[in-house]
């Protein structure tokens, strides 16, 4: 029996306002967004919004969990099932993430996150815990793995790690800030293929194959688990 429509509605609540939220964060910032914009933008009053979160930083870890920490632990499942090259698992793993978070509306919670962590050090120790040093260990394991298999270079992981992050993130900064004046546009896909080949022919040893190019990425989340994001009518990353 199909439930009743208002009860539908009540049980995707949850969902709508992290939704809103995330529009919100985006376009203004921490800061500046306020628990009852978000009941604005999402249909509801603002107490509604208290009936599913406490406080502004509760909803905005609620939107961090929901939309960019099982991206991490898809990729973490995908580094441990792995049997291939080092090369192709970086790959895919660089590709998984644009793909699912920096080329979304998630991609401007990093450039929200270097702008306001200081100002509000518990979300900005939050982000921190649960996505960058989640992220920099899953990649800097890989790369540890392939340097113990003789793929890669004897180079330090933890910088590799960062280098290999860093153009990437600043990508999806460029795109939710500077992007708009830039006449030539820069082209995402280009950009990440020749980040990836100069970064992973650095890495291979001496007597490793060149590495191939491959478009493969993290698969995408199954469809009937609608990720929170932009509505039509709101502004995407390009």
């Amino acid at each position: 029996m199909q439930a009743p429509r208002w009860e539908r509605r009540k049980h995707a609540r949850p969902q709508e306002l992290m939704s809103a939220a995330l529009e919100l964060f985006v376009e203004r910032g921490y800061a500046t967004t306020r628990l009852e914009d978000v009941a604005r933008r999402a249909g509801v009053s603002k107490g509604t919004v208290y009936l599913y979160f406490q406080s502004k930083e509760e909803l905005f870890k609620a939107v961090v969990r929901e939309g960019m920490v099982p991206v991490l632990e898809r990729g973490e499942q995908m580094a441990q099932a792995h049997a291939g090259a080092h090369a192709d698992l970086l790959r895919e793993l660089l590709r998984g993430w644009w793909d699912l978070i920096g080329n979304t509306a998630y991609g401007g919670i990093p450039k929200l996150m270097f702008a306001e962590c200081r100002n509000f050090p518990e979300i900005g120790q939050f982000y921190y815990s649960e996505v960058m040093q989640r992220g920099h260990a899953l990649l800097e394991g890989v790369i540890s793995r392939g340097i113990a298999a003789g793929e890669f270079r004897r180079l330090e992981p933890e910088l590799v790690t960062r280098l290999l992050i860093g153009p990437v993130v600043l990508l999806a900064i460029w795109q939710h800030s500077f992007d708009f004046c830039d006449s030539k546009r820069l082209d995402p896909g280009q950009y990440l293929d020749q980040h990836i080949d100069l970064l992973l022919n650095g890495l291979q040893a001496a007597g490793v194959s060149r590495a191939r190019t491959s478009r493969r990425a993290v698969p995408r989340p199954h469809p009937h688990k609608r990720r929170p994001g932009p509505r039509p009518s709101s502004t995407k990353a390009r």
